[in-house]
């Protein structure tokens, strides 16, 4: 099982109840997180123990790989698989991939905010200013090209995470756009989501202040519906194929927790949601479970090893 951060079915370990607004690192998961604010990134144990960490120059996007590697950004070109320390080997790069330098002949700027390890072993690479989704192969070689619709074209908001389902279209949070679009396998559009801002009028800022349609993650659920991360909408929302929203879990809908820049999504088996909290401040936690009546199971907090940042995180067992 590939374990990333649109995956819909997740194994997990032991659950435990909600947390305390004061425990720091609660038990009963395994946590794979970064945070730009610090430069970690970092893998703890179910009891806060940290097992590996890294520096990490700035990534919007995380994966585990089955063997255990570690998919990740290095800045906002470069994508690098690590093999983590282990057995008395020292960590290394098994494989990178720069977007500034490899399969560039336009000459635009260009950023990275997500990709994904394919099942064919290829490698997805959403690119930010050129605004295409590239296939490449374990040499780096450009196997596949689609363009991306961009209405308000953004070289550091083009999109935010971007996956290929399994009938091999591309769902792609087009941040900048305010928009989820899927394309298909050629690259046309079938289906389209523009996030609402719900009557309210934009406002700046990163953190619960702030007020927009953002999105940065989303999962296309057994149903067809499909789950959202609004970003600085501070909530999800799962619509239709029709576009109707049939769930929202909104900034203060959990007793304790305010929500803010709304990021990764995991759905668990028993049907609850794992969602990212960036941007929160420290009286809220930076990850929560909660279930689909909105009541909190289980938290992550912990400013001493994390920031205000940690815009990638992943459960994991």
């Amino acid at each position: 099982m590939r374990l990333s951060l649109s995956a819909c079915f997740l194994m997990l370990g032991l659950i435990t109840g909600p947390a305390t607004a004061e425990q720091a690192a609660p038990t009963g998961r395994r946590v794979l997180a970064l945070d730009y604010s610090v430069k970690r990134l970092a893998m703890v144990d179910s009891a806060g123990k940290v097992l590996w960490q890294r520096e990490t120059k700035g990534s919007h996007d995380l994966h585990q790989l089955p063997n255990g590697n570690i998919l990740v950004g290095d800045g906002w070109t470069r994508v690098i698989e690590i093999q983590p320390a282990q057995g008395g080997n020292a960590e290394k790069v098994v494989w990178e991939y720069d977007a500034a330098k490899q399969n560039r002949t336009d000459g635009k700027k260009v950023e990275v905010h997500a990709f994904q390890r394919l099942a064919d072993g290829n490698t997805m690479i959403a690119e930010s200013g050129p605004a295409r989704i590239i296939e490449v192969d374990k040499d780096c070689k450009l196997v596949k090209e689609i363009k991306l619709k961009t209405v308000h074209p953004s070289t550091h908001s083009d999109t935010r995470l971007a996956r290929k389902l399994d009938n091999g279209h591309y769902l792609v949070c087009q941040e900048a756009d305010g928009t989820l679009r899927e394309y298909d396998g050629d690259g046309k559009v079938v289906w389209e989501y523009e996030v609402p801002l719900f009557d309210k009028k934009p406002a700046g800022g990163h953190g619960p202040e702030a007020w927009g349609n953002h999105l940065f993650g989303a999962v296309r659920l057994p149903s067809g519906n499909t789950l959202i991360a609004t970003g600085n909408g501070h909530s999800v929302i799962e619509v239709t194929p029709a576009k109707e929203v049939v769930w929202h879990l909104k900034q203060n809908d959990i007793p304790g927790v305010t929500l803010a820049w709304v990021t990764t999504l995991q759905v668990l088996p028993n049907g609850n949601i794992v969602i990212g909290n960036c941007h929160a401040g420290d009286k809220n936690p930076q990850i929560v479970e909660v279930s689909r009546e909105k009541k909190l199971v289980w938290q992550y907090k912990d400013f001493k090893l994390f920031g205000n940042a940690m815009s990638n995180s992943l459960v994991i067992d």
